[in-house]
C-alpha cells in the first residue's frame, strides 16, 4: 500500500461518501418521476431487484479494482492490464464521463441554489408562474450563483479525502436524511396523501411491461453512480481491512432507502395537490418536476399554511435537494481530480484550478443553452429535433456512455483481470467470501448476463436518443 495516498479514516466515512455519490437529484426527484411514469409499486419492486441482482456486483467490482490498484480509472485499467493502451483508453473514458457529467450537473445545482435564494426572499409565486422558469434560466444572476457553488465544491475538494470529502459526507448525509424524513412526515399529513402512498408501494403486476422493466433497470444503474469511475476512485481510498462486499451492500441499501423515502415525499404531495392526477402524465423529466411542477404544489399550500409557511416548506425542500447535489458533485469531480493528481502528478490545488477553468467554461456554455445564445441553444439536431449544448452533454455522457462504461468494466474484470483475482481482492477483509454463494454469483453474473443486459441498455439508448427508434419496440 502506498504511503503517500490518502485514505478514508473509517469504514463509515467511506460508506457515507460512496452513498453521497449515489444519492443525488436522480434519487430525490428522478426516481419518484420514473416510479410515477412506470407503474408505481411495480417499478419499485423491479428497481429493488435490479439494484441487488445486477447493480451490486458491478459496484463491488468497481470498488475492488480501485482498492487493488489505489488509482483512478486510467491508472487502474493500465495497472491491471499490464499497460494496455486499449484498456487505458477505456479508463480515460471513465474519467472523461464524470468530467462532462459535472458540466450539466453543475447547471442544475446552480439553478437549485437560485431557487433557494428566490424562495427565501419571498418569490415563490414568481417561481410558480407560467413564465418563471423560462425567465429564471436566462437570468445573468446565475453566473454569480455559479461562482458561489464552485467555491463550495472547491472548499470541500481542496481539503482532500479525509478532511474534505469524508468530513462533508459525515455532515451532509445524515442531515440530508433527517431533512428528508421531516418532509415525509409533513407531506403525509396532507389531504389525500395516502393515495400517493398506495400507488407508490402496492405493486400492480399488470403494469410490468417491457418499458417498466427497462426503466427500472436504467434508473437502478444510473442511481448508484455506476460507470462514472467514482466507485473505482473511492475504492482506491479504502484500506485492505475493509469488507468491500459488506460495504457495497450498505451503500446500496442507503441509496435505495433514500430513493424510496423520496418517493414517499414526492408522490403523496402530488396526489394531495391534484387527487385526479394521472401519474403517467406527471412530468416529462425530473428537471421539469423540480423547477416547474413542484413550485406550483408548494404555492398551493398557502391556502392552509399561508404564503410564508409555503415558502418555508419550499425552501426546506430546495435546500434538501441542494445538499444531495453537492455530495454528488463532489464525488463526480473527485474522479478527474484524482486522475490529474495520480497520472499527471499535479497538486490537488493545481488539479482543481485546471478543472474549474475547463469545466467552468463548458458549464457557462451549457448555461447559455436555454435561450441566452442561439449558437448553444440550437447547437445541433438529431432524432427529429433541435438539441442544445446542454442536451448533447446530457444525452451522450449521462444517458449513453454510463452503460457502455459498465459493460467495459464487466469485460475487464471477468476476462482481462480475471475472476479469481477479483475473488482474492474481495476476500481481504471478508474471511468467509471464498467459496460462498456470493462469490459464485458475482463471478458468474459479471461474466455472463450482466454485461449482456448493460450492453443492451447502451444500444437501445443510442437508438432511442439519436435515431428515435427502440430495439424493444417501445
Amino acid at each position: 500500500m502506498s504511503t503517500d495516498r490518502e485514505h478514508f479514516s473509517s469504514r463509515l466515512g467511506f460508506i457515507l461518501a460512496a452513498a453521497g455519490s449515489a444519492v443525488g437529484i436522480g434519487n430525490l426527484v428522478g426516481f419518484p418521476v420514473n416510479a410515477a411514469k412506470n407503474g408505481g409499486g411495480a417499478f419499485l419492486l423491479m428497481y429493488a431487484l435490479f439494484v441487488f441482482l445486477i447493480c451490486l456486483p458491478v459496484m463491488i467490482a468497481e470498488m475492488a479494482v480501485g482498492r487493488k490498484t489505489e488509482k483512478e480509472p486510467v491508472g487502474a485499467y493500465k495497472t491491471l492490464s499490464g499497460g494496455s493502451k486499449a484498456w487505458g483508453a477505456a479508463g480515460f473514458l471513465g474519467v472523461l464521463t464524470p468530467f462532462m457529467i459535472a458540466v450539466f450537473y453543475m447547471v442544475l445545482t446552480v439553478w437549485i441554489f437560485g431557487y433557494i435564494a428566490l424562495t427565501v426572499t419571498g418569490n415563490l409565486d414568481y417561481l410558480a408562474s407560467a413564465n418563471g422558469f423560462g425567465e429564471f434560466v436566462n437570468s445573468p444572476y446565475l453566473f454569480g450563483a455559479m461562482i458561489i457553488v464552485a467555491a463550495i465544491i472547491n472548499f470541500i475538494l481542496v481539503a482532500g479525502v479525509k478532511d474534505g470529502i469524508e468530513r462533508a459526507s459525515k455532515i451532509l448525509m445524515p442531515t440530508l436524511f433527517i431533512m428528508l424524513l421531516i418532509m415525509v412526515v409533513y407531506v403525509l399529513t396532507l389531504d389525500n396523501a395516502f393515495s400517493g402512498v398506495k400507488f407508490f408501494i402496492i405493486p400492480d403486476v399488470s403494469k410490468l411491461t417491457p418499458a417498466v422493466i427497462n426503466g427500472a433497470l436504467s434508473q437502478a444503474f444510473f442511481s448508484l453512480s455506476l460507470g462514472m469511475g467514482i466507485l473505482i476512485t473511492y475504492g482506491s481510498y479504502i484500506n485492505r481491512k475493509t469488507d468491500i462486499v459488506g460495504s457495497a451492500k450498505l451503500v446500496a441499501i442507503t441509496d435505495t432507502a433514500v430513493a424510496f423515502t423520496a418517493g414517499l415525499m414526492i408522490l403523496p404531495a402530488v396526489f394531495s395537490f391534484n387527487p385526479d392526477v394521472d401519474p403517467a402524465q406527471l412530468s416529462d423529466s425530473s428537471v421539469s418536476l423540480i423547477f416547474t411542477f413542484l413550485p406550483k404544489i408548494f404555492l398551493a399550500l398557502q391556502t392552509s399554511i399561508g404564503y410564508i409557511g409555503a415558502s418555508v416548506v419550499a425552501a426546506f425542500f430546495f435546500i434538501l435537494v441542494f445538499f444531495a447535489a453537492i455530495t454528488s458533485l463532489v464525488s463526480i469531480l473527485e474522479v478527474p481530480v484524482s486522475y490529474l493528481v495520480t497520472e499527471k502528478k499535479h497538486s490537488r490545488k493545481k488539479a482543481l484550478s485546471i478543472l474549474l477553468m475547463t469545466a467552468g467554461i463548458l458549464t457557462i456554455f451549457a448555461t447559455l443553452s436555454f435561450g441566452m445564445v442561439s449558437f448553444f441553444t440550437e447547437f445541433t439536431s438529431y432524432a427529429g429535433g433541435v438539441r442544445s449544448f446542454f442536451d448533447v452533454v446530457y444525452d451522450i455522457f449521462y444517458d449513453t456512455i454510463l452503460p457502455l462504461n459498465g459493460f467495459l468494466l464487466c469485460m475487464f474484470v471477468s476476462y482481462r483481470w480475471k475472476k479469481h483475482k477479483l475473488s482474492e481482492e474481495l476476500a481481504l477483509g471478508n474471511a468467509n467470501y471464498k467459496g460462498s454463494w456470493v462469490e459464485k454469483y458475482i463471478n458468474f453474473s459479471l461474466g455472463t448476463f450482466i454485461p449482456l443486459i448493460v450492453f443492451g441498455i447502451f444500444i437501445n439508448t443510442v437508438l432511442q436518443k439519436f435515431f428515435a427508434v427502440s430495439i424493444f419496440g417501445f
